[in-house]
């Protein structure tokens, strides 16, 4: 019994040895991945004096930091320890992302989000982008080479690249821009093909149509309840009328609905299969360009099933749409961009403290 006794104390350590390596390794792959994705964006905060709303140290509080603004009288200080990446949904029907020729055919970024993991408050938060907001977008040439900056929409930005990383790092400059030079750790580029996959994966949405597209789907008509597979989600998401004034305005409050009711479909799906995030991925990976690794996920993985996310969680930029020629173009109204940053990327000092 005292062989069999000292057998099992030395397999029991060696299994803790393993545990306790694994462990370690883990969080030592976690590290990595935070890391990597903090070297990743091109700031370390935001850069809010770059607006016309922007108040520095006009409360007098002492001990002020640079990346500290004041704002109606409160002082707030950029939240560092929050993730922020890109979700860019490309116009192409393409059933594998490809290289293309530069200055024009990477196509266009028809869906833009920001997805915010905020480990502070333990919230996920997405502020939709419209397509059509107006802003700096730098022009390059079919070489690849840099021409000059014009204001344009937003979604023209990726277009410019080839289609696949370097799109997907020139449209991150962008947003980034707009958003006062705001961190961006990562992105994903997804082709719309992938919609109708990627809604099957987690066994179709449920929605209440906000709006009658009946002229693409004739399951589609406004008020009805439909559960939301195949094309039909394709179609709930991308058509749009581009002959009516502010069509994508409407299409952006539909995203925003359909993620929320996504968002509550895919963790259903996770609770009930465990790989049902990997299957995803898996289905999706030859129409989606990303630069979020393997150790970025582990780092990133407990948070995205633990944190709480509801339709408030869903933000838009107000501002005013107008046509000019034959494109609209949205512009954002500043004072709405700039305390929506406030609200999602900074926290208030308590200056009695």
């Amino acid at each position: 019994m005292r062989g069999k006794g000292k057998i099992f104390l030395i397999i029991w350590a060696v299994l803790m040895t393993l545990v306790a390596g694994a462990l370690v390794g883990f969080e030592i792959m976690r590290g990595f991945g935070k890391a990597n994705l903090d070297s990743k964006s091109a700031t370390s905060a935001p850069i809010m004096a770059q607006s016309a709303l922007y108040e520095g140290n006009t409360s007098g509080t002492n001990g002020w930091q640079d990346d500290w603004i004041t704002y109606n009288g409160d002082v707030y200080d950029y939240n560092e320890d929050i993730i922020t990446f890109l979700i860019m949904g490309i116009d192409k029907d393409d059933e594998v992302v490809s290289k293309v020729s530069e200055g024009g055919d990477g196509g266009q970024a028809d869906a833009l989000f920001l997805l915010v993991l905020n480990p502070h408050t333990q919230k996920i938060s997405i502020i939709g982008i419209n397509r059509n907001t107006m802003t700096d977008v730098d022009v390059y040439d079919d070489y690849g080479r840099y021409q000059t900056t014009v204001e344009a929409q937003v979604c023209l930005q990726h277009g410019f690249g080839d289609g696949m990383e370097e799109s997907c790092e020139y449209q991150v400059k962008a947003v980034s821009n707009l958003f006062h030079q705001l961190p961006i750790h990562g992105y994903a580029a997804i082709n719309m093909s992938a919609i109708p996959t990627i809604n099957d994966q987690v066994g179709g949405v449920d929605v209440v149509v906000l709006e009658d597209l009946t002229k693409f789907d004739k399951t589609l008509k406004k008020g009805a309840r439909v559960h939301l597979e195949g094309k039909t989600a394709f179609h709930y998401i991308k058509s749009r009328d581009i002959y009516v004034k502010g069509s994508n305005s409407s299409r952006l409050e539909r995203q925003r609905q359909y993620i929320n009711s996504f968002i509550n479909a895919a963790r259903i799906k996770c609770r009930e299969n465990n790989n049902a995030a990997v299957e995803l991925f898996t289905a999706i990976g030859s129409k989606m360009v990303t630069n979020i690794s393997a150790d970025e996920i582990s780092y990133l993985a407990p948070y995205l099933v633990s944190y709480t996310f509801n339709m408030d969680d869903i933000i838009s930029i107000d501002g005013e749409t107008s046509r000019n020629g034959k494109y609209e173009e949205f512009r954002a109204d500043d004072a709405s961009l700039y305390e929506t940053i406030i609200d999602v990327f900074y926290e208030k000092i308590d200056q009695a403290g």
